[in-house]
């Protein structure tokens, strides 16, 4: 558990495990609204390491554990520009990249603009810009600056989530508390919005290596299936993976599944 200063007052967390005999490390790349946590369950990470596999976790500025600067604007930009820092100052051996919803958009544009990877994993990222996307992310920021993350997780879990694993999360939620809105000045919040910017048009023709697409099909919010197909047929030498049993947070639903998917992938490289 370290941190990387990259500007005055301003710095990362990031946790980083070097590879064994496998010799190649997993880069993941949060979604906005996630954590280190995520990638060092017990069936992703520990079992990632005990098959002889590094990892590297990271937070964004504006999530758990970093420093930010309130006139630093969290962007899309910032993103990959701190993907680039943390792994240039760690230097992860043979670098696979993963991203989980809009972190694999940051992983990919990584990639395109020099981040070193051997791979790439897309995880429920592949999306196209449009009215629809446009308003769902708005909303998200909408219900965030009303009720807080406690109203956007209400509102949208049910579509995001297989029914089993929102069963499970029913406990935490309708706790009868008021909703809070979000503070502007607040991390998260500010990546929200700052992702309201994202460029989602991303040239995947130039994806010059194997790429991993994994797609949950309980996503009913971001997964169109036509979109999906279309974008997935852009990228070179793509190779797909589909879960019937997950939705968008597929670390979270099916941890063992997917760091099989994962390791699978790594070794066929």
């Amino acid at each position: 558990m370290s941190t990387l200063d990259v500007a005055p007052g301003e710095s990362l967390y990031y946790e980083y495990d070097a590879p064994g005999a496998a010799g190649a490390t997993f880069v993941f790349v949060n979604a906005l609204t996630g954590h280190t946590a995520t990638w060092q369950h017990a069936d992703i990470g520990p079992r990632l390491h005990q098959a002889g596999y590094g990892t590297l976790t990271w937070n964004f500025r504006g999530q758990a554990q970093t420093q930010f600067a309130p006139g630093t604007t969290l962007s899309p930009h910032l993103v990959v520009e701190d993907l680039r820092r943390v792994v240039a100052h760690v230097a992860p051996p043979r670098p696979i990249l993963v991203g989980l919803s809009i972190g694999g958009l940051f992983a990919a544009r990584g990639y395109l603009t020099g981040v070193p990877a051997t791979a790439l994993v897309l995880v429920n990222t592949l999306r196209k810009s449009g009215p629809r996307l446009e308003w769902i992310n708005q909303a998200m920021v909408a219900m965030a600056r009303t009720g807080g993350t406690q109203l956007v997780m209400e509102a949208n879990l049910p579509m995001l989530v297989n029914p089993e694993q929102l069963q499970a999360m029913r406990s935490t939620a309708f706790s009868g508390k008021p909703y809070q809105p979000m503070d502007p000045a607040d991390g998260l919040f500010r990546l929200m919005a700052g992702s309201l910017a994202t460029d989602w048009d991303v040239p995947y023709e130039r994806l010059a290596l194997p790429v991993l697409v994994m797609t949950g099909l309980h996503d009913r919010v971001f997964y169109m299936a036509a979109d999906v197909e279309e974008l997935t047929a852009r990228i070179p030498g793509v190779r797909v993976v589909t879960f019937p049993d997950a939705g968008h947070l597929i670390p979270v639903e099916r941890p063992r599944a997917f760091a099989d998917a994962l390791l699978a992938f790594a070794r066929s490289l």
